[in-house]
């Protein structure tokens, strides 16, 4: 067994390396990260979400797509929460009605992210028949772009509406239609690669 005083030396060597060199564990990843990201809608958001994302390492297109997704989910998911509860306590009409139709469009945006996702998780990217990567990158394109549709739908319902109720829901849902925006963007990216790794 080496001595204390070399196994540190030895670890601190190492962390050197990786600080200079950029070599670690995660750089493959943030490099198909930062690369995918600089033309998505929102570069700078899709870089912070996808860069702190703590599901598996991602090594390709693939899996960045679905990352992407269920960082959207994740974030639809959490407005539909806060929805519910606004929905509860919110006395004035109009705005009720507004906040009412904003809990169904983020109910379904939920449930299309859901079938995105599921179409990802089966997508055939190599050895199937084209037409069968077609259809299902179809799929998940049409599924991706209904949930921004509903999201902005949700938005719509608020103009003419002011307060904090309004200024709160546009925040949640704002930030729910960028990283919806971006995760659509890394499928039209899937699609035009195939699904093949990125280098």
């Amino acid at each position: 067994m080496a001595p204390p005083q070399k196994l540190f030396l030895a670890a601190i060597v190492s962390a050197v390396l990786v600080a200079a060199t950029g070599y670690g564990p995660n750089s493959a990843a943030e490099d198909i990260v930062h690369s995918s990201c600089v033309h998505a809608s929102y570069p700078s958001l899709c870089v912070r979400t996808l860069s702190t994302y703590s599901g598996p390492t991602i090594t390709n297109r693939r899996e960045l797509a679905q990352a992407a997704v269920k960082i959207s989910l994740s974030h639809a998911q959490a407005a539909s929460k806060k929805l519910a509860v606004v929905r509860e306590t919110v006395g004035k009409k109009r705005v009720k009605a507004a906040v009412v139709d904003c809990v169904e469009m983020i109910g379904d945006s939920v449930d299309e992210l859901s079938r995105t996702l599921g179409v990802l998780k089966h997508l055939h990217v190599s050895g199937g028949p084209a037409n069968e990567f077609r259809w299902q990158m179809s799929n998940a394109q049409t599924w991706a772009s209904a949930a921004l549709t509903d999201d902005d739908t949700c938005l719509d319902g608020f103009k003419g509406v002011e307060g904090k109720v309004k200024t709160e829901v546009k925040h949640w849902m704002t930030k729910v239609a960028k990283v919806t925006s971006n995760a659509l963007y890394m499928i039209n990216q899937l699609d035009e690669s195939r699904g093949k790794p990125h280098v």
